[in-house]
């Protein structure tokens, strides 16, 4: 963003220093040669009028003076002097190479001249090769045109200072683009830092630091938004630690009657007759089925309000031990376990989600699988990812029931007993550390469940 808003502030210092400044050049190169013209001009206007003395008929004797007063000129200024009689003969030229008595009236600017016109112009000389500014003006006497005089002037010197001003307008622009630069930096330092600092509180807040705030810096629209954000994130923590009160308390509230409730159900258990026992079995099992539903519905709370950090964790290592935890339950199961790895496998994850999720999928597994069958717990490395395969010998899903796994209170078809969140809180535990978990088909038979959590050194 600083980026941006430095090229920004600089795009438009550019164009409203084009906007001034080539103008002004323009204006100055085109004064420049304007005055060089009327100076040229006037020049040959005094000479013309000198010249009209020495070609009036008896003017033979004054034809020095004018050789050397145009000598004088041009070797003054640089210019060429030639003055041309009636018939557009040279009488004067200083031009060493060229001498006297050259025709010049095939010159247009010459036959203007001649003609009673001031011709000026500008063009290129291939002999000299250099660009030339000429004036031809008539040398009149008594209201005829005895003949002319033409200057020729060399525009370099007036190039180079139209080219030295367009320097020390590139310089101007140049130190003011810098200074600009500087100040849009400041500018844009004093705008975006505060920002990012709001950004950086914002994915601290995302990772669960329920606690940072926004400092209120910058410009007072930022304030601004460090404020509302303040605001929003005190409101979240609020509502977030009334959740896990909710949760503390309820795992009381909730946990105690049904208890007491499955107690009192038991001891009838003994007074009662063979006609009402099997009521009193029904009983007992949606008790146990509702304490099933309350356990996985706290589980599931206290999973969106986890606030666990998540750290570098070898998930073989997590899963050799959930699966020697596991154990006693699979040998009463005729069930095997068995764990692998391939490669590094150490993921960024919070070890408490991911023994969680382990313990809902291998009991899961457990719940399917049949006697003499086996669980493998893998773990592996795959790009920027870690994966964690449970993979079971059951009767497996459809695609379809693979699907719906994770909606919360699915349960299969044929699924006995559970409250349908098992899956439900493995999904949200996985999201919590960045990572997903799907369901595939095992190969031959029963269900692959591949937990990704992102590697902690991708």
């Amino acid at each position: 963003m600083t980026n941006r808003l430095l090229l920004g502030f600089l795009a438009v210092t550019v164009v409203v220093l084009a906007v001034l400044e080539i103008p002004l050049g323009i204006t100055y190169a085109r004064n420049e040669r304007q005055d060089l013209t009327l100076k040229v001009e006037r020049d040959a206007v005094t000479l013309a009028t000198l010249a009209a003395d020495v070609l009036e008929p008896d003017g033979e004797t004054r034809l020095r003076a004018l050789e050397r007063l145009a000598d004088g000129y041009a070797a003054e200024t640089g210019g060429r002097v030639v003055v041309v009689n009636a018939r557009g003969r040279a009488v004067v030229d200083t031009s060493p190479e060229f001498g006297e008595g050259r025709d010049f009236s095939t010159r247009p600017e010459m036959a203007l001249a001649l003609g009673g016109e001031v011709a000026t112009g500008v063009r290129d000389s291939e002999t000299l090769g250099q660009t030339l500014l000429y004036v031809a003006v008539p040398a009149v006497s008594g209201g005829t045109v005895l003949g002319a005089v033409r200057i020729t002037y060399p525009t370099s010197a007036v190039d180079e200072r139209v080219r030295r001003y367009w320097l020390i307008l590139l310089a101007i622009a140049g130190v003011v683009v810098a200074a600009a630069a500087v100040a849009g930096l400041l500018l844009a330092r004093w705008i975006t830092s505060p920002l990012r600092t709001v950004e950086r509180v914002a994915a601290a807040v995302g990772r669960g630091e329920l606690d940072a705030r926004a400092p209120a810096a910058g410009p007072p629209e930022v304030r601004d938004l460090a404020r509302v954000f303040n605001e929003t994130a005190a409101k979240l923590q609020t509502l977030l630690h009334s959740q896990e009160q909710f949760v503390a308390d309820a795992s009381h509230q909730l946990r105690t009657p049904l208890t007491a409730l499955r107690l009192r159900l038991e001891n009838l258990e003994a007074d009662t007759g063979p006609a009402t026992r099997e009521s009193l079995a029904g009983a007992l099992a949606e008790v146990e089925r509702l304490s099933a539903l309350v356990e996985g519905l706290l589980a599931l709370a206290r999973s969106d309000a986890s606030d666990a950090r998540a750290e570098p964790i070898d998930l073989a290592e997590i899963a050799a031990t959930r699966a020697d935890a596991w154990s006693a339950l699979a040998d009463e199961r005729g069930v095997r376990l068995e764990t692998a790895s391939a490669g590094e496998t150490v993921a960024r994850a919070a070890p408490d989600r991911v023994e969680q999720v382990l313990d809902n999928l291998l009991s899961n597994a457990l719940e399917v699988s049949p006697p003499g069958s086996t669980i493998r717990l893998a773990a592996a490395r795959d790009g920027s990812r870690v994966e964690l395969h449970v993979v079971d010998e059951g009767p497996g899903l459809t695609p379809e029931q693979r699907e719906r796994a994770f909606d919360r209170f699915w349960r299969g078809g044929s699924s006995e007993g559970g409250s349908g969140l098992g899956l439900a809180i493995v999904a949200r535990l996985v999201a919590a550390d960045g990572g997903d978990v799907e369901l595939r088909a095992a190969v031959p038979r029963g269900i692959d469940a591949v937990v990704r959590l992102p590697a902690a050194h991708a």
